[in-house]
């Protein structure tokens, strides 16, 4: 491409050229013409003696002047002695003649008069023809790339040298267990033709940002050896009428010819999304898409080799018929990894790096709750950064633990400048979450609380839990809300007033107890429903997609119901601090001299007071 690129870039330089080359001796030309002379107007130069030397041939004269300039006449074809006589009778003497004063010369006729004649005329016309000819062959290659723009803009990779194998992705056991009978159709796929079995002709991986989808989607090509075709979904739809339609048909084209091969769609809810959901119904380009998408899948032959595997994490707003059997026939989730996935997904990441003796996986994936398989990669990459900054030549525990704060609330502000009294008031709002958070039976235990700033925070307080949890009880949301209050509480308690500060948590608490009342039903006063819906208008987005199914009344109860648990909540928060004023202010004191505690050294300050199993906080000593 670049090489006819630079050809067609050298054909148009020897075009300027060549025009110049014309421009530049018509130039010369008409400089150098000048207005024929007579022969009157010859015989008064002749007699006023600046006439050098007469060039005469057949049809032409050339007068050359004693001051070097040459003007050309045109005169009748005549010989050399009827000049002369002419001149004698427009009174040129002889002597004015004589050779010492005018010089005339016959010369010859050039034989290449009439070919330089022939190409002063012709040569424009031959330049600017090929000039035309090569645009036109320009515009006709033009006129094919704009036909190229229809053609798919998948990506084929394929199957002989695999880079992702199953061994490359961890975390997703199950969904490896569902994508090993695809690689097994491909490899062997008589064993299922002979039983009459017909293989999912689509398989969609649902599940979180992050998760692996597209990396397990190359670990089945890899595992199948199988060519593999790549596109995101946001690649089919263009500004232009149909085009999304025919890369749609030309990518099936190309996959049906390269039998068998898995063609990988990404982010395939940006053109499945459901049909008709526009304002008024329209039928726009995209739908157009959607509907060449459907024909294509359904279409395919019984023993045609081709799987369609498709990634999105919107599931919901997909278009029903894409999901339908014999399209989209298996649906694997891929969730959050647990404790031993989050271990195993940090083994594949850390292959090849220097670790140091002391780096413990599995503490580092009982401190990355929540974490997917890309903020674990991000872990390990921020670990070795600040180790290589460090000027270290392995990576240690402490920079894994470090990275960890630096993936959940950003990078450290050291060189912020605060008060002693702002220093103080975080410092006292963080010793409250985690009294607080200490304190309470059901809350988890506190593993670092520093005043340093943080991302968008003046300082945090970083509380993990032990174990993962799929249910999450009501205590223990309760508990949640206390401990996010205890930040608030401590500031009221200890000044007399409020800041900013609580902001964030404030928000949380109040999000997280209006689900409580309006989706987990755990309101006593309202009961076990669910009020609004959650059907969402793909086209109006997610703020305004809740429809109210309640009456007035129904909403100040619910409003009432989110007040009275959270400030049930802050008065805890109040009562907890109340009894263990001392433990606070230790805290709090300690956190102002080194700014950052860990686990030990908060627990020597303020032991937890009751198993966490278990049990209501021991009353403390004023």
């Amino acid at each position: 491409m670049d090489s006819s690129r630079n050809r067609s870039s050298f054909i148009y330089i020897l075009f300027i050229i060549g025009i110049a080359i014309l421009l530049f001796f018509n130039y010369r030309q008409s400089a150098t013409a000048q207005e024929p002379l007579t022969l009157n107007e010859l015989a008064m130069e002749i007699r006023k003696g600046k006439v050098a030397r007469i060039v005469s041939d057949d049809n032409e004269i050339r007068v050359i002047y004693k001051e070097e300039t040459t003007t050309e006449a045109t005169v009748h074809k005549e010989p050399v002695s009827t000049l002369v006589e002419q001149l004698k009778e427009f009174g040129v003497t002889t002597e004015e003649l004589n050779p010492e004063n005018v010089i005339i010369q016959v010369q010859p006729p050039s034989q290449w008069v009439g070919v330089i004649t022939i190409l002063s005329y012709v040569a424009p016309i031959v330049l600017l023809g090929a000039m035309f000819w090569f645009i036109f062959r320009q515009a006709q290659g033009g006129s094919n790339a704009a036909m190229a723009f229809g053609k798919s803009r998948a990506r084929m990779f394929s199957g002989d040298q695999p880079t992702v194998t199953f061994e490359d992705v961890a975390g997703v056991e199950e969904a490896k267990i569902e994508l090993e009978e695809i690689v097994e159709f491909l490899q062997e796929p008589e064993k299922f033709i002979a039983l009459g079995a017909r293989i999912p002709k689509g398989v969609l991986l649902v599940g979180p940002p992050g998760t692996g989808k597209t990396l397990l989607a190359k670990a089945v090509s890899g595992e199948a050896g199988v060519p593999f075709f790549s596109i995101s979904g946001s690649e089919f739809v263009e500004m232009f009428v149909g085009v999304g339609a025919s890369r749609v048909r030309d990518l099936f084209e190309q996959a049906k010819r390269h039998s068998p091969c898995i063609v990988f769609v990404d982010e395939i809810d940006a053109v499945g999304r459901q049909r008709g959901a526009g304002l008024g119904g329209s039928h726009d380009e995209r739908e157009q898409t959607l509907n060449q998408m459907l024909v294509e899948m359904d279409g395919f032959d019984t023993d045609t080799n081709v799987i369609i595997v498709a990634a999105t994490n919107r599931p919901d707003v997909l278009d029903p018929a894409l999901l339908r059997p014999g399209r989209f026939d298996r649906t694997v989730v891929l969730d959050r990894p647990d404790l031993r996935g989050r271990e195993a997904i940090l083994k594949i990441h850390v292959r090849g790096k220097p670790l140091d003796n002391e780096v413990d996986l599995t503490v580092l994936a009982r401190a990355t709750p929540g974490f997917v398989g890309a903020d674990i990669e991000n872990l390990v990459n921020e670990g070795a950064i600040l180790a290589a900054r460090r000027d270290k030549k392995v990576i240690g525990q402490e920079e894994f633990e470090e990275a960890i704060e630096r993936v959940i609330a950003g990078p450290e502000r050291k060189s912020r400048l605060i008060s002693d009294s702002e220093k103080r008031i975080i410092a006292y709002h963080e010793a409250g979450h985690a009294v607080v958070a200490n304190a309470l039976p059901e809350g988890d235990p506190v593993h670092k609380v520093s005043i340093t700033a943080r991302g968008q925070a003046g300082g945090y307080t970083l509380i993990l839990p032990e174990e993962d949890r799929t249910l999450m009880a009501k205590k223990k949301m309760i508990a949640d809300m206390v401990g996010l209050l205890g930040g608030r509480a401590a500031e009221e308690l200890v000044f007399s007033d409020i800041t900013s500060g609580a902001s964030s948590d404030l928000e949380r608490v109040t999000r997280l107890a209006r689900t409580m009342v309006t989706r987990l039903g755990m309101s006593e006063s309202l009961g076990p429903m669910v009020y609004g819906k959650k059907e969402e208008l793909i086209f109006l987005g997610r703020e305004i997609s809740e429809q109210r199914d309640y009456s007035e009344s129904v909403a100040e109860k619910i409003d009432s119901e989110i007040r009275g648990i959270v400030a049930d909540a802050y008065e805890r928060a109040k009562e907890i601090l109340t009894n263990y004023r001392a433990k606070l202010d230790e805290v709090a004191e300690k956190l102002m001299e080194v700014e950052t505690l860990s686990r030990d050294e908060f627990e020597e300050i303020f032991p937890p007071p009751v198993e966490k199993s278990g049990g209501t906080p021991i009353p403390q000593a004023a």
